[in-house]
């Protein structure tokens, strides 16, 4: 795995051996059903490159995956704002867990300043 950091945002690449018989689509398709319910977590169309740049300011995590160059592999890339789901953001949704609030309250609109 490998880390990028920009001035506001990190992209995570991570790289994966598949399981024997196993593809990069399905990969894929357990990861949309996975976090189908989650609200902060997006898989994105096939082929889309996640940016730090679409998550400015959000407490949103979006990924896709792509096939490696080796054969059995794939690589995931994901992207986060490392101010809001990185820090703060993460820390409300918490709250919002424990005191049995809606977990996306105070957390769908974007910063006043990113």
């Amino acid at each position: 795995m490998s880390v990028g950091v920009a001035c506001r945002g990190m992209q995570s690449t991570i790289y994966i051996k598949l399981a024997e018989g196993r593809t990069v689509d399905d990969l894929r398709s357990k990861l949309i059903q996975s976090y189908a319910n989650e609200p902060f977590v997006r898989v994105l169309d096939k082929g889309v490159v996640p940016h730090t740049r679409h998550v400015r300011g959000s407490n949103f995590c979006l990924m896709n995956v792509f096939p490696d160059r080796l054969p059995g592999r794939a690589i995931v890339i994901s992207v986060i704002d490392n101010l809001v789901k990185g820090a703060s953001g993460q820390a409300m949704q918490n709250l919002n867990l424990v005191m049995g609030y809606p977990e996306t309250t105070a957390l769908m609109q974007l910063a006043m300043f990113p």
